[in-house]
């Protein structure tokens, strides 16, 4: 099972110097950054230098590990691949997805490299809907491939060439809603896009939010201050987990009683009321584990 990525810590593969300090935050992922943030005539030395870090992982420190190549058709990507295929990888981070075949064609190359390599545990990958085609076929994407983990929203790639304004609350909501729904199509999570400017946590926090009331499960943060606000808003409240909990045991109730819906608190519960319990307590399990291992 994929670790939570409430936070997910992007990281310039440029810029090694920040890898250490990356890696001792509180964030639950770190995205090593092959693309955007690399210049031309960097992008050997930032593959290099990310390659030389996922070597030299500890086997479990607590972290889920990401790095978003270059794209398919960039004349880069095997070239990435090549590096960064190994045990210290988890996820790749598949830049503009605009099809099903684009993840297939990803996740050949993901094995053939994985076998070469000795690598045990398939590499996940998260798929970027930052296009207009991608969107429209986001469905189809988040159900290419028993590899795709997640499906990821770049706001900046989809908006700014249509003119959009990234602060539109309309055009917020509706593109979360419609990747979220096709992330649940294949039944996994959706992640929301970066929030660039570093002087207003508060509007970051709106952000996380928003995206948590429509079923986010975490949120892209470009500087290590945004990690806790991240962390705080896609962790279950205590008084939802608590519920959750009653739910599930009223459940087993019924079920001995032979009663398929049944009232906790004054609300009717079936089966889609069961189904989010279920995945609150899972959540809230996981995250007391992690840091129970991590000492947090």
């Amino acid at each position: 099972m994929q670790r939570p990525m409430r936070s997910k810590l992007f990281v310039p593969g440029s810029r090694p110097e920040l890898f250490a300090k990356a890696a001792a935050s509180a964030a639950d992922a770190l995205s090593f950054d092959l693309e955007d943030a690399v210049a031309k005539d960097r992008k050997a030395e930032a593959r290099a230098a990310v390659g030389t870090f996922l070597r030299s992982r500890p086997n479990d420190d607590g972290k889920v590990v990401v790095v978003r190549s270059n794209g398919l058709s960039s004349g880069l990507f095997e070239d990435d691949l090549k590096v960064i295929v190994g045990s210290g990888l988890d996820v790749l981070n598949l830049p503009m997805v605009e099809s099903g075949e684009e993840v297939r064609e990803a996740a050949r190359v993901l094995a053939r490299l994985e076998q070469a390599a000795g690598v045990e545990r398939p590499i996940g990958i998260l798929a970027n809907v930052e296009t207009p085609k991608g969107l429209r076929l986001a469905a189809e994407i988040a159900t290419a491939d028993p590899r795709v983990v997640g499906l990821q929203i770049g706001y900046a790639d989809l908006f700014e060439p249509c003119g959009i304004n990234r602060s539109n609350p309309d055009a917020l909501s509706y593109v979360r809603i419609a990747i979220r729904l096709a992330a649940a199509e294949a039944k996994i999570p959706a992640y929301d896009g970066a929030y660039a400017v570093v002087a207003k946590p508060e509007r970051y926090r709106e952000e996380c939010e928003e995206a948590r009331n429509l079923g986010f499960a975490g949120k892209s943060c470009i500087h290590p201050t945004q990690v806790p606000i991240a962390n705080e808003c896609f962790m279950p409240r205590p008084a939802e987990i608590e519920k959750a909990r009653r739910i599930l045991s009223a459940a087993e109730d019924a079920a001995v009683k032979g009663v398929g819906a049944f009232v906790v608190d004054g609300q009717m519960i079936d089966e889609p009321f069961l189904i989010s319990a279920r995945a609150v307590v899972a959540l809230a399990d996981q995250l007391d584990s992690a840091r129970a291992g991590d000492g947090r």
